[in-house]
């Protein structure tokens, strides 16, 4: 199509335009880039309803219509925005690298977006040396903390154990976490461990665009740097050290191993269950033994501590868990267990478990396509996490070749996919971002957030782990029961849905905020911690939520300055970036 007759079907779908607006349109995009292959959106909010059929031009640096469609639309979310109108503009078949912006206007009248990069594996080349940077800056290594760490008290004994390593939570919190929120059985986010499983994974799938990018080495040296902080949490007893906690105090001799409660209150229940942490350790050991790379310790040791710690937890998982019973984290921390094992020794004892474990996902699986986490009718959601059941079932299938067995679990993935698709889609939702079913008050009901109200007692906070994780899933899980060629290798839907919770986090929200710190055209703004750590460059936020004031979740927040609370919006936390980098690398690899 020649400029001329571009210019000639923009002037008659556009030259209502500006009387049908009242306003400048508003233009939210994902900051960073997006991939040739994958799914592209910008979404455009006005004030007033279009014209149906109203097209945007993709415009490229030398001012040309490279690329013409309808807007999609529009979409009414009245939880979010009461007055306002939403469309999508859609230009995911449009492959040509470059620089680009999406144009609305006519003679009279332009509105147009910021501009943004199209370009191969964009996210992964232009943001993964950066996560990796924010690990390393993330390490608990100070002479302080290494001091202290080396002899570090445990909770109720005069007994010191050395701890030294591993990375700070968050921007504004300096303890280790294997997991917390352990007390409410249902909500144990996976944090050191699941960072080195990540760079593991990263490591072992993206080895050419590791090498290409310079980092390979680095993400091997940093993932041997999380495998070795979980050695040294290793008890002589077997069972992995849950938290270091800071109790929030400058003085790091205040600094305790700790079983955590509300409200920071401690315990000596540190030993860490398969849904405490200790799981997705056992499965960081296995695995990064298998890269036959030494840190501070053999690569032998590594799998030789994992079936140690494998081995305590068949034994003794139920009397770690804060209510004495097994529910669907462990299933499928367990299941990562078993699997990375069976991968490393081929042993039928780890075989037989991954099999209990992913027939216990299967049984989980409800009619309606969510999964089940307790003994009862719990819908399974997660702010951090939500994601890993199909992660893990994917990561099982890996190794399972029998075909009963595979044919079960890519039932149970085939039916989480569909039902993340579906409840995603049952409203207007112009920024696809991803939905949830949970029980509140006794009802299962659907939403965008979590409930305030939960198990808790007080932990709610944005989700952009959340988002990661799913993307990852989507990505992971589609190639396995949605294959298609081309693009990412997976259906259309699924392609949208997995890029829709990138480009949230990078910038396509309402609040038009990249929570990636240092990229983008928004940020939260910097949070210092103690021991000089704080917000570092690839670093991810919490994030949105639904509405302060509304305990199911509903409404839509989002708050720099809260008095103290914004870090449920504006900390940086490792399981964002760890998920973020597990969807990544699936965007990249194929």
């Amino acid at each position: 199509m020649n400029s001329f007759v571009r210019q000639i079907i923009l002037s008659a779908f556009f030259s209502l335009f500006c009387c049908l607006c009242k306003a400048d349109p508003v233009f939210y995009m994902n900051q960073v880039g997006y991939d040739a292959r994958g799914a592209k959106t910008v979404v455009v909010r006005c004030d007033t309803k279009l014209v149906p059929g109203i097209l945007f031009a993709l415009q490229n640096s030398n001012g040309n219509a490279v690329y013409i469609a309808p807007l999609n639309g529009p979409l009414k979310v009245e939880e979010w925005d009461k007055d306002g109108y939403f469309y999508q503009a859609d230009f995911s078949e449009f492959t040509a690298e470059g620089k680009y912006r999406v144009y609305i206007g006519a003679k009279d009248f332009s509105s147009q977006s910021d501009w943004f990069q199209i370009k191969g594996n964009a996210l992964a080349v232009t943001t993964i040396p950066s996560v990796l940077s924010y690990y390393n800056k993330q390490r608990a290594n100070t002479p302080t903390e290494l001091q202290a760490d080396a002899a570090v008290q445990l909770y109720g004994s005069d007994k010191t154990v050395d701890l030294r390593g591993g990375w700070c939570d968050a921007s504004g919190d300096v303890s280790k976490y294997f997991s917390h929120l352990a007390y409410a059985n249902f909500m144990s986010p996976q944090q050191i461990p699941l960072v080195t499983w990540s760079m593991i994974n990263t490591v072992q799938t993206a080895l050419g665009l590791l090498n290409k990018l310079n980092v390979y080495d680095g993400m091997v040296n940093e993932a041997l740097w999380g495998a070795d902080y979980m050695m040294r949490a290793l008890s002589k007893d077997d069972y992995f050290y849950m938290i270091v906690f800071s109790y929030f105090n400058k003085d790091p001799k205040a600094r305790r191993v700790v079983g955590l409660k509300a409200n920071s209150v401690t315990t000596d229940e540190y030993q860490a269950a398969f849904r405490e942490g200790g799981g997705i350790a056992i499965a960081s050991l296995a695995r990064i033994s298998q890269l036959k790379k030494d840190g501070d310790f053999k690569s032998a040791e590594y799998l030789a501590a994992a079936k140690r710690a494998f081995a305590h937890l068949l034994a003794n998982n139920t009397r770690y868990d804060d209510d004495g019973k097994e529910n669907i984290i462990d299933d499928y921390c367990a299941l990562m267990a078993a699997t990375e094992l069976w991968i490393a020794t081929d042993s039928s004892l780890y075989r037989d478990e991954a099999r209990k474990r992913a027939l216990n996902l299967n049984k989980r699986m409800s009619p309606e396509g969510y999964f089940i986490a307790d003994d009862g009718d719990r819908p399974f959601w997660h702010a951090a996490d939500a994601g890993l059941p199909v992660i893990a079932l994917c990561r099982y299938l890996d190794k399972e070749q029998e075909a009963d067995e595979r044919s079960g679990a890519l039932s149970t993935i085939k039916k989480a996919l569909d039902y993340n698709l579906k409840v995603t889609a049952n409203v207007d939702n112009p920024f696809g971002y991803a939905r949830q079913s949970f029980k509140f008050r006794g009802a299962v009901k659907d939403g965008f957030f979590i409930p305030h109200e939960n198990e808790t007692g007080w932990w709610w906070q944005g989700e952009n782990a959340r988002l990661g994780s799913l993307a990852a899933a989507a990505l992971v899980g589609g190639r396995l029961v949605y294959p298609e060629k081309g693009g990412w290798g997976i259906k259309r839907e699924l392609a949208e849905y997995a890029s829709h919770q990138i480009a949230w986090i990078l910038g396509c929200n309402p609040y038009q905020m990249c929570f990636m710190y240092q990229y983008g055209k928004n940020n939260v703004p910097y949070m210092s911690s103690n021991f000089g750590h704080g917000s570092g460059k690839g670093g991810i936020s919490n994030g949105i939520t639904g509405k302060k004031e509304n305990s199911d979740g509903s409404g839509i927040d989002f708050k720099i300055k809260d008095n103290g609370n914004e870090w449920r919006w504006t900390e940086q936390w490792l399981p964002h970036a760890a998920w973020y980098l597990q969807a990544v690398t699936a965007m990249a690899v194929q």
